[in-house]
């Protein structure tokens, strides 16, 4: 495109992902050749039924007796009081396993089955995917098999078990940097020894095409219920909505549907971790440039030499080098600004949120509830809708090592 706001006009008449999986200048296919008819098979099935009618019955019986949509808006009264504008809260803790990743598994699962897949593989962080992914596959009976970091599986304990005991077999990967980015190789090349039997459920917004768009179009639901829920409940839109960002699925679907509002900030929150050096943090939009990773053109963080560099955040889910290409569009228009959160505030943001609203967030979630209340701080009076994007019950190792050995 020619501008920034001719992307932007672009993205919000439905343009973009092009014909070639493209956002502007970002996404596309880059993956062994052995891997196109596996992308071509998935977006001709993404043609035929993500939008047909009987799918979308179907998904969204699923969606409401058994994930439990709509998720509820939460308004965080004595929060408000205490940071001094009225925060919101889209409640993704409240879906089944406990974030917004079931919404994304299901309809992927449900897609496979149609796809005529014998078994699916998955990769995990925070173990949020990897238990949606377990659970949707237990639900429709399709033999799953879930890739997860070495460092990931120790400071996830909870959710390797649940994986385990809803019937997914959990891969310890012990190459690389023993974190999300090494398990989504692991799972590449699984799926590359067997492209059309099994199916690769992605669990963010990157990855080659179709994956980025696909995974938007799942996750819009929670933009689309937190846009009405509020609507109803003020008759007005928001002055701001906020996400975390990791690889970015659940800031996407939070940001759809509020793109075209011009009048709401969206603001997206990177994980900061140590400081702006390089491998302190895992702010891909803050500290990235340009190059491929897993299949996609996007911002990632790397060295002078365009080695990819291995990140730290206290979340394991925001703890990966790149972002979705959507993202990096939606950045580089400059219609979401994007910023960081570290460890110790987001830290501080899940005491606060415990304390003051009995509501245990996730550590992800936690950095877009720092976020927050940093604009709450400038925009005293002003409503902003947090997407709270899963709980804190996975984090509870990392509590015990943190704020709870602070307390006698």
């Amino acid at each position: 495109m020619s501008t920034n706001s001719d992307a932007l006009q672009a993205l919000i008449a439905g343009r973009f992902p092009d014909t070639r999986g493209r956002f502007g200048p970002f996404g596309g296919r880059y993956v062994p050749e052995t891997l196109i008819p596996a992308l071509e098979r998935l977006a001709e099935g993404v043609r035929t039924h993500l939008h047909d009618t009987e799918f979308r019955q179907a998904l969204g019986s699923e969606l409401a007796t058994w994930v439990g949509r709509p998720t509820a808006l939460t308004y965080a009264g004595r929060l408000s009081a205490e940071w001094g504008a009225h925060i919101w809260l889209k409640r993704e803790d409240l879906a089944h396993t406990g974030a917004h990743k079931i919404n994304n598994a299901l309809g992927q699962a449900l897609l496979a089955q149609r796809l005529g897949a014998r078994r699916i593989v998955a990769e995990t962080g925070a173990g949020q995917h990897g238990v949606a992914t377990a659970a949707a596959c237990a639900r429709l009976g399709l033999p799953c098999t879930v890739y997860m970091g070495a460092i990931d599986m120790e400071r996830q304990s909870p959710n390797v078990g649940r994986m385990r005991l809803l019937g997914a077999q959990v891969v310890p990967v012990t190459s690389g940097d023993l974190t999300l980015r090494a398990a989504i190789d692991e799972a590449l090349r699984e799926w590359v020894s067997d492209p059309l039997g099994t199916y690769y459920l992605l669990g963010s917004a990157v990855g080659p095409h179709p994956y980025p768009y696909l995974v938007r179009e799942l996750q819009a639901i929670i933009g689309r219920e937190a846009r009405a829920q509020f609507q109803e409940a003020a008759a007005r839109l928001p002055d701001a909505v906020i996400a975390c960002v990791g690889g970015g699925s659940n800031a996407i679907g939070m940001f759809h549907a509020f793109v075209p509002d011009r009048g709401v900030e969206i603001i997206g929150i990177e994980a900061g971790g140590r400081g702006a050096m390089l491998g302190g943090n895992a702010a891909t939009l803050s500290f990235g440039r340009p190059g491929v990773l897993h299949g996609s053109y996007s911002m990632l963080l790397q060295d002078a030499d365009g080695q990819i560099q291995e990140t730290h955040s206290v979340s394991a889910g925001l703890d990966y080098p790149g972002v979705g290409p959507e993202h990096a569009l939606l950045a580089q228009s400059g219609r979401v600004r994007y910023e960081t959160a570290g460890d110790e505030e987001s830290l501080a943001a899940v005491r606060a949120l415990c304390e003051l609203e009995g509501i245990l967030p996730a550590l992800e979630s936690a950095h877009a509830l720092a976020g927050a209340r940093r604009w709450a701080r400038a925009h005293a009076g002003g409503t902003v809708v947090v997407c709270l994007s899963g709980r804190g019950d996975k984090d509870m190792p990392t509590f015990q090592q943190t704020l709870l050995a602070e307390r006698p």
